[in-house]
């Protein structure tokens, strides 16, 4: 059994294995936006919606599994004020409100969460992880549809028409990835 293995605590997350200080955890916070900026410039074009599928989803749950909650929080916080103050790091180098805006809100709630279930080890297999992504899609989308609907005027089922439906085999996909990295990095501290 490594050392690595040996000091891994069930209510630790992947980011608790570095050596505990301020500076690591201001630069994984800075790191975790960062990250779900780059993901964001991933940015496909949807037809008839006025969101893009992107990577920064899949980044804001991954931050929120590794760091944790306070720290995942702290990211997407981080993300979200940076880009309303005019860093052009949303979907497709955008910046400000906009009509998607609520899915980056939903992403704040979604980090915290996961990461608050990863603390009780729910990153560590397959079927967990499986659980934890659909939880954090979920409520990605019980924040990002209502504030389309309000943003853009529209129904709430043309919103779920455009702001859901047309990303479910997406997000089913990123969830599937997310529950290989996360229990293989797992796999991989234990050795």
């Amino acid at each position: 059994m490594s050392t690595a293995a040996a000091t891994v605590r069930p209510r630790e997350v992947l980011a608790d294995l570095l050596p505990a200080s301020r500076v690591r955890d201001v630069a994984l916070v800075l790191g975790g936006a960062a990250l779900t900026g780059l993901a964001a410039q991933i940015s496909v074009p949807v037809p008839h919606s006025p969101v893009p599928v992107t990577g920064q989803t899949f980044a804001a749950l991954l931050v929120g599994t590794t760091l944790g909650a306070s720290r995942g929080l702290a990211s997407l916080v981080v993300y979200a004020l940076a880009g309303l103050a005019g860093v052009p790091w949303f979907a497709g180098g955008s910046s400000g409100a906009s009509a998607s805006f609520g899915y980056i809100l939903g992403m704040l709630l979604a980090s915290t969460v996961v990461g608050a279930l990863a603390r009780r080890g729910a990153d560590r297999s397959v079927l967990r992880m499986a659980g934890t992504m659909l939880l954090g899609e979920a409520l990605i989308y019980a924040v990002g549809v209502p504030y389309l609907a309000y943003a853009a005027d529209m129904s709430l089922s043309a919103a779920i028409a455009a702001g859901l439906t047309p990303f479910l085999i997406g997000d089913a996909l990123k969830a599937a990835l997310a529950m290989g990295v996360m229990p293989a990095a797992w796999k991989l501290v234990r050795r």
